[in-house]
């Protein structure tokens, strides 16, 4: 199958990423981040992931721009999904319009019936340009924060339920508990790997401040922590429940678990990111965490 290059504005030139790429990809991405929301969010474990996805081949499925200089201007990738980043410094160029393009005749080419992108409702180019090439939204996400300024009291479990912190041998358990509970919105179960390598084996993850809930010795409950290098606050990447124990109180105890403890690790906030599809907004807010950026998945449908 033919590789597809991308139509560059002059001055640019394309290859495809590798994992030697992370740290170059992880600088152009926090610069991004800092342009829309001034902070950083991502984690260089993060992008690592992304680039290991199970069925992503870089050498077809990803693309870095350099300018002349040899500096990372822009980066893309697609699989099922894409994300497009353009630094700040090379906006107005031509540059996303170009991996736009590019990012869609990959996944025609690639079989796809569509095309899913997430970009922040802050980011109004973004939003502007996904809407001028037939994209529509799809789902809302938003990311949550909850302000620790004292230490967050942790209600009592409810009767028969125990929480404790994260252990090694937990990672099978708890794949299967937040894929079994993910199922009811979620695109597709992730292996144990895939899964992993975005949450328990990122160098990032917080065993000691990852709560786990358990009715007798059975899992019920996780709340999966990572500490954000370069913040003063925590964040949840996952936090599930299993089903037949909803309505009891669990994720609010996991939530309460997690805030404390990264309270006592000296983090003074914490934040976590839930979409529309999942119904959990209401929850997280009445536990007093509050919106503080939202962004749309837009979706275009591809015919060929």
């Amino acid at each position: 199958m033919p590789l597809i290059v991308p139509s560059l504005p002059p001055g640019y030139r394309s290859r495809p990423a590798s994992v030697h790429d992370v740290p170059a990809i992880h600088t152009l991405v926090m610069a991004c981040e800092e342009e829309v929301y001034g902070r950083v969010r991502t984690d260089a474990g993060g992008i690592a992931a992304d680039l290991a996805r199970p069925g992503l081949v870089p050498e077809s499925d990803t693309l870095l721009v350099h300018d002349r200089a040899g500096c990372l201007a822009a980066r893309a990738w697609v699989d099922r999904r894409s994300e497009i980043h353009v630094h700040p410094q090379h906006r107005g160029q031509g540059l996303g319009v170009a991996l736009l393009d590019w990012a869609q005749e990959r996944a025609r080419q690639a079989g796809s019936d569509g095309i899913v992108q997430t970009v922040p409702d802050a980011d109004l180019g973004a939003v502007a340009l996904l809407c001028s090439r037939g994209y529509e939204p799809l789902v809302t996400s938003w990311l949550l924060e909850f302000a620790m300024p004292d230490e967050p009291p942790v209600p009592e479990p409810p009767t028969g339920v125990t929480v404790r912190p994260f252990r090694a041998a937990d990672g099978p358990a708890a794949h299967m508990l937040v894929q079994d509970a993910f199922d009811e919105w979620q695109e597709r179960r992730q292996a144990y790997e895939e899964w992993a390598a975005h949450t328990v084996e990122r160098s990032t993850f917080a065993p000691t401040l990852s709560a786990l809930a358990f009715a007798g010795d059975q899992l019920v409950g996780a709340a999966l922590a990572l500490e954000v290098p370069g913040t003063d606050e925590g964040y949840l990447e996952q936090v599930a429940v299993r089903r037949d124990h909803r309505g009891w109180g669990i994720a609010r105890l996991l939530l309460r678990h997690t805030f404390r403890a990264f309270h006592r690790a000296g983090r003074r906030s914490c934040t976590l990111w839930t979409h529309s599809d999942t119904g959990a907004l209401d929850l997280y807010l009445r536990v007093g965490m509050t919106v503080r950026h939202s962004s749309t998945v837009f979706r275009k449908e591809l015919r060929s």
